[in-house]
């Protein structure tokens, strides 16, 4: 039975655990002497709906390093759902790749895209969620911290579908988390339950907290995003306006664990949710964040393609 990537959710916390290690080995085995070409003569397509700097790069350079090779696919080859139906499209790409990444706007797509494709399917990025960008930000815990539990993340700003996935992988590693952000734009309920049922077998605490001076205190991680997603463009003039008091900057900061560490999945819009003096400050994991996409990946790919 073929295996996809989907949500966070969908994994048993020693599952996460066991390719949070196999993304360290690889990280470790690429920094030393190259990966082993474990996946010669291995295929990705990637489709894009929405565009990419880093799910575009590392899904791309994972596959090269393994010794595979990835082929993207751009909105206006595809039209998903549009100029071809998914169903279609799904059981068409089966037939020549072994794996597929896709980066979409609507959740359905991708779980259709999984539906009829009969080789697996990696989530890039949905409105929904986003479980690549939390194992590469549980990676990046990880090396820091040397474990999730217990510790104190806080998620400052939209209750997006990054905010998603970093909820569900805190629960699932043991790690407490907090969203806080102005009234209206909390996680979803739905989200919210899933967390709140993961947490109640692994100890771990989720909460919200309006007020963002008190939700930092004892962070050992502050997290934050952009104000405005992809397709909410509509919307940027009214978030900009309750958005301010969600800031990342150094007086925030300064109120959590004088260890903590600051973390965006990016692009930031420096200036808006984050400053600069945050971004590159010492607290920052801005950039070693990015680049654990492509470790943390390679051991996704490799779960499913095993």
């Amino acid at each position: 039975m073929k295996k996809d990537f989907i949500a966070i959710s969908d994994f048993s916390s020693s599952e996460l655990q066991e390719m949070l290690t196999l993304a360290i080995d690889l990280k470790k085995e690429w920094k030393t002497n190259g990966n082993k070409p474990i996946l010669k003569n291995k295929a990705m397509a990637m489709i894009f709906q929405k565009p990419s700097l880093r799910t575009r790069v590392s899904f791309d350079m994972a596959m090269r390093h393994l010794g595979g090779d990835a082929l993207y696919l751009s909105p206006s080859e595809i039209g998903l759902g549009k100029r071809e139906s998914i169903a279609d499209v799904a059981r068409v790409i089966s037939g020549y790749v072994d794996i597929i990444m896709a980066r979409v706007f609507e959740h359905q797509h991708v779980i259709d895209l999984a539906k009829w494709a009969e080789i697996p399917v990696i989530n890039g990025l949905s409105d929904y969620n986003h479980p690549c960008q939390a194992m590469a930000d549980a990676l990046t815990i990880l090396e820091e911290f040397g474990t999730l539990k217990n510790l104190n993340v806080v998620f400052v700003g939209d209750g997006n579908n990054v905010a998603v996935s970093l909820m569900h992988i805190c629960a699932k590693l043991g790690a407490n988390f907090t969203h806080t952000g102005p009234e209206g734009y909390f996680i979803s309920n739905a989200a919210y339950e899933i967390g709140n049922t993961i947490s109640q077998n692994t100890g771990s605490q989720i909460k919200y907290i309006a007020d963002p001076k008190e939700a930092v205190k004892k962070a050992n991680v502050i997290y934050t995003d952009t104000w405005t997603s992809m397709g909410q463009e509509e919307e940027t003039k009214l978030r900009e306006a309750v958005f301010p008091p969600y800031q990342v900057n150094q007086a925030l900061v300064n109120l959590a664990d004088k260890y903590a560490i600051v973390m965006h999945c990016l692009p930031a819009h420096r200036g808006q949710e984050i400053t600069d003096e945050v971004a590159d400050g010492s607290h920052s994991r801005l950039f070693p964040q990015a680049h654990n996409r492509l470790h943390a990946q390679k051991a996704v790919i490799v779960n499913l393609l095993k």
